[in-house]
């Protein structure tokens, strides 16, 4: 059952000391499920001092209890999938099976950092001189101030609780105002678990109200941010008046490269699944879908009845492959985008515009003779509309594929080893998958390069940026 969403702070549910609320809505339905409650200053300010003094009671607990705590919480919240994919779904659109996996990959993550908690190894640097011992020890950074999107409302929050709480760290979790249920409960199965009062707080507001109050707080010493590369800029550079330590997850346009050599068939596949996902509304999604001349042809065919057979609806019919987009504004920007690359030249092979009046579905839209100068080709688009354009040569291709300042994903499809090889090398990207789907597993690195941020959020390089290195020379005469 869909109820009003609290704040989390100093180990209790509550309302914001100003009384503010705001409605929080089913984009299928239109429908008002809820209302979420926003923190006024003195609550964010009470969450701070609470996380200070979590902090300094969590460091002090060893690694091995944390461990084991991360591992209760992955538990609890898997037992509780089928309940939080309700949630997620009702008020974030996508389908409930995408919803429960979402949640339970929620588990894998937790358990992920479990195990790297016992693993923060620091070293003994062979010293110069007799009775010298040099130590480099790993320690938690401090309070960390961690701001999470609308469109995967649990995975992008346990990444960097999860993290944090491994390393040691404290938690101000600013979750997102559109889809704030799932993420409570994510918050709700820490508690669970046993995280002591203070460790973990949870907040909601005006977006720029919390982030201005909490980045230059003198008690929080980490940012770490999933968003627009607009508001990440302005974040990090806030962030960088201070002196705080970030982590930047950004916004990307990741390029689909086809070659003539590629398994059409599978590529159809896998792109139009990846690409249609969550309604498009994915960091990683592949974006711009390079194909190679020779196979131009068949691949729009195939791509283009992939995407003209996808059910739309609600996320709670079973039926249901694509859901609502996230809000009105987003239905707002996908017309914009076809529009815009119509006038330029572009044809609509499928799609193209909203689907009806109630609720935020819009058609599954792929785009063809798109022109460079289109800004679908410029711009992230953050939704289902696929744009596929030519290319004739290897040199062509990889200019095209880096021509943006994005560097967060790109996808390559090609029989040939040297010419994968040469491909992954070439991409200015940082994740890459060919020939699969192989991105954000607990196990590996998960971030980009250029205007799409730095740092990562998976794999071992993960919890470093919640760590300090601490260099400890020590001499002793005896």
């Amino acid at each position: 059952m869909y109820s009003d969403v609290k704040l989390y702070i100093n180990g209790e549910w509550c309302d914001g000391s100003a009384g503010k609320s705001e409605p929080i809505v089913n984009p299928a339905t239109g429908q008002v499920l809820a209302r979420l409650a926003h923190a006024a200053p003195a609550d964010l300010e009470q969450a701070v001092h609470a996380a200070d003094k979590g902090f300094r009671a969590w460091r002090k607990v060893s690694a091995f209890e944390r461990s084991k705590l991360l591992r209760k919480a992955g538990e609890i919240i898997r037992g509780r999938a089928d309940e939080i994919g309700r949630l997620m779904t009702l008020e974030q659109g996508k389908p409930l099976a995408e919803a429960k996996m979402e949640t339970l990959l929620a588990g894998d993550l937790m358990d992920w950092f479990a195990e790297e908690a016992r693993r923060t190894y620091g070293r003994i640097v062979p010293a110069r001189a007799d009775g010298v011992m040099q130590l480099v020890v790993k320690e938690p950074v401090g309070p960390v101030a961690a701001f999470t999107p609308w469109n995967f409302p649990i995975n992008q929050a346990v990444r960097k609780v999860s993290a944090a709480l491994a390393a040691g760290c404290s938690v101000i979790l600013k979750g997102p105002e559109e889809t704030p249920a799932s993420c409570a409960a994510l918050v709700q199965a820490y508690v669970d678990a046993g995280l002591p009062a203070g460790v973990l707080n949870l907040v909601y507001g005006v977006p720029a109200e919390v982030s201005e109050f909490l980045i230059p707080h003198p008690l929080i010493r980490k940012i770490t941010f999933t968003g627009s590369t607009p508001v990440g800029k302005k974040l990090a550079a806030l962030a960088g008046q201070h002196m705080k330590r970030i982590t930047m997850e950004l916004g990307g346009h990741a390029p689909a490269v086809v070659f003539a050599d590629a398994d059409v068939d599978a590529a159809i596949k896998q792109l139009a699944a990846a690409k249609f996902r969550n309604a498009g509304q994915v960091c990683v999604a592949p974006t711009r879908f390079l194909v190679h001349e020779s196979v131009l042809q068949r691949f729009t065919e195939g791509f283009v009845k992939a995407a003209a057979a996808l059910k739309v609806g609600d996320g709670l019919d079973p039926a249901t492959r694509m859901g609502p987009l996230a809000n009105s504004r987003r239905i707002e920007a996908m017309q914009m985008f076809v529009d815009d690359a119509v006038s330029k030249g572009a044809k609509v092979l499928t799609g193209g515009k909203r689907i009806g009046t109630a609720g935020c579905f819009f058609e599954p839209t792929v785009l063809g003779d798109v022109p460079r100068t289109a800004r679908i080709m410029n711009e992230e688009p953050f939704g289902p509309v696929a744009p596929i354009v030519p290319f004739a040569s290897f040199d062509e291709v990889v200019a095209e594929a880096n021509r943006l300042p994005f560097g967060l994903a790109a996808y390559a499809y090609t029989r040939s080893l040297k010419t994968a090889q040469a491909i992954g090398s070439a991409f200015e990207s940082g994740m890459v998958t060919i020939n699969h789907l192989g991105l954000a597993l607990p196990e590996v690195p998960f971030g980009g390069v250029k205007d799409s941020g730095y740092g990562s959020e998976g794999g071992s390089e993960a919890i470093e940026a919640y760590l300090n290195t601490k260099f400890i020379s020590q001499f002793s005469a005896e």
